[in-house]
């Protein structure tokens, strides 16, 4: 397995890129790269030459998530505001503008079916889940916080949520914490399932393997790329290899590699069965916040490829084999 460098678009946007995904192709559209940056937009970009497709603005304040509807049709991206936009691909119009405040959002996803945006609260140490058909709030999961534990301001700051991930059946959410522990809900039944343990800094992403839906892998702070048994609540493998905080994560579509972000400004490449990273791409000059595998499908596309973007302003691409 390996990645080769295919292009960058140096100057993306006029600050710090903090986030990106793959709008997946729809009947309308091939699939797009989307990126959200300190600067307030978010942008749509093609990745057959990274050129600029439209530019979606919005927000007062930098986006810190973004995130793309299965259908790829819409997708939503969340501020420092403490407000979500969700917005149609092709037109740029708003769809639906919640209000996710006191608390700001530091990550979404939609689930596989499309029916249900996921909110990672922030200091409200809980998961809003927001349905896709009225746009209206149907759920908050709160962390619960260990047993013997009083309530205190303190304790509140480190159950801070930071990053969400749905199963792939979307019957299960992952969320990580500011105090490196993992919640793990059962969604249909809105229920606190438990916690997964193992690092000892916030979990900054997370991600279910596409292949076997009890793996979860994560990415700490504390350098670490975990990854866990979810069903049996253990954790079998942790990998180390960066210098600074591991600041994303992404699974390749075979399962078979694994893609990480670091504040030491590389992006690595890893294989799990080596528990080991193979390849480190060193093309940014800063924080990389976010990398992303381009989903399978689309019609004329042979190759997978991987996404990467940093808080020096650039997107970087890579074609996986």
């Amino acid at each position: 397995m390996k990645l080769a460098w295919l292009r960058s678009q140096d100057g993306a946007h006029d600050d710090s890129l903090w986030t990106t995904t793959w709008v997946p192709a729809s009947d309308d559209s091939p699939a797009l790269l989307l990126t959200g940056s300190l600067d307030e937009t978010v942008k749509l970009w093609n990745p057959e030459d990274l050129s600029l497709v439209r530019t979606n603005s919005g927000h007062c304040l930098g986006v810190i998530s973004v995130a793309a509807h299965p259908s790829g049709k819409i997708a939503a991206s969340a501020s420092i505001d403490s407000f979500i936009r969700v917005f149609d691909v092709q037109s740029n119009n708003t769809i639906a503008t919640l209000e996710a405040s006191p608390s700001q959002v530091w990550q979404l996803q939609f689930n596989p079916q499309g029916t249900v945006l996921a909110v990672a609260g922030g200091g409200s140490a809980s998961v809003k889940l927001w349905n896709t058909a009225e746009w209206k709030l149907v759920g908050t999961l709160s962390i619960p916080r260990p047993e013997g534990v009083k309530h205190s301001e303190k304790s509140g700051t480190k159950k801070f949520v930071l990053s969400v991930a749905w199963s792939p059946d979307g019957r299960q959410l992952a969320c990580g914490s500011m105090d490196g522990t993992i919640s793990v809900f059962d969604v249909v039944r809105t229920k606190f399932l438990h916690h997964l343990e193992g690092h000892s800094m916030p979990v900054r992403s997370l991600v279910f393997s596409p292949v076997d839906p009890r793996v979860l892998i994560s990415a700490s702070d504390d350098g670490h790329v975990n990854m866990y048994d979810v069903e049996g609540k253990t954790l079998f493998v942790s990998m180390s290899g960066h210098s600074s905080w591991v600041l994303s994560v992404d699974v390749s579509p075979d399962g078979a590699a694994i893609a990480t972000g670091s504040s030491d400004k590389t992006v690595r490449l890893w294989d799990p069965k080596m528990r080991a990273a193979v390849q480190s791409m060193t093309n940014h000059t800063d924080q990389v916040w976010g990398v992303m595998f381009r989903p399978p499908g689309g019609t004329g596309v042979r190759t997978v490829q991987l996404a990467s973007v940093s808080d020096d302003k650039s997107i970087s691409l890579y074609e996986y084999s």
